[in-house]
């Protein structure tokens, strides 16, 4: 059961989900690129809209998408696309969609050029996370240079709705950053995961 007393970042509020996404993998460093295909999935796919939106549609995602397995999703043909625009369990943007199977192509080029879409992202952070220490949520960066080295590449490499702002939510998402609170209970948490799971192999 979520204790409703722990001091947390203030963006996870009292939405159940929200709590769970926050306590449970928020900021949590991920070395398995299918891990990294489901955020890069949800990600894209929130450009413009809230986290919770996505967060709340995220097994919609999960049915629609494969399993967020990019082999799949990289051979969807138009059929499949427009199946997909008529699925009230995701956001229904034909841009995004398109983006998602462009994505799983790019992505899996990635792999089989550098052996893991995991190394080559945090290649960007400098292989271990970055880990801040802001006192209050208006600190916390929307962009930094390591976003903007990191979009500006998988632009080059294919990659869609992969922007700046899209691509830090992904950093902070999969660990490659700390951003939470130093009042959160997170904050020193993930430090310990980070730490543990180093010594994982990348790109299960």
């Amino acid at each position: 059961m979520l204790n409703a007393m722990k001091p947390r970042c203030p963006w996870a509020g009292d939405d159940p989900l929200m709590i769970a996404y926050h306590d449970e993998e928020w900021g949590t460093p991920v070395w398995d690129d299918r891990v990294h295909f489901e955020f890069l999935v949800l990600e894209s796919s929130q450009a413009g809209l809230s986290w919770r939106t996505i967060l709340h549609k995220r097994e919609g995602y999960r049915r629609a998408f494969a399993d967020f397995d990019p082999e799949v999703v990289a051979r969807f043909d138009e059929a499949r696309i427009e199946a997909l625009l008529r699925d009230p369990g995701i956001v229904r943007n034909r841009a995004k969609v398109n983006a998602t199977v462009k994505n799983a192509r790019a992505f899996l080029a990635v792999q089989r050029e550098l052996g893991s879409f995991s190394e080559f992202f945090w290649s960007f952070a400098g292989g271990k996370a970055i880990v801040n220490a802001w006192t209050e949520l208006r600190q916390v960066p929307a962009v930094t240079p390591e976003a903007e080295a990191a979009s500006r590449a998988m632009r080059q490499r294919g990659f869609s709705f992969v922007g700046p702002t899209v691509v830090y939510s992904h950093m902070q998402a999969c660990g490659l950053v700390n951003d939470h609170l130093v009042t959160c209970y997170r904050h020193r948490k993930v430090q310990r995961q980070r730490r543990r799971q180093r010594g994982g192999t990348p790109g299960r």
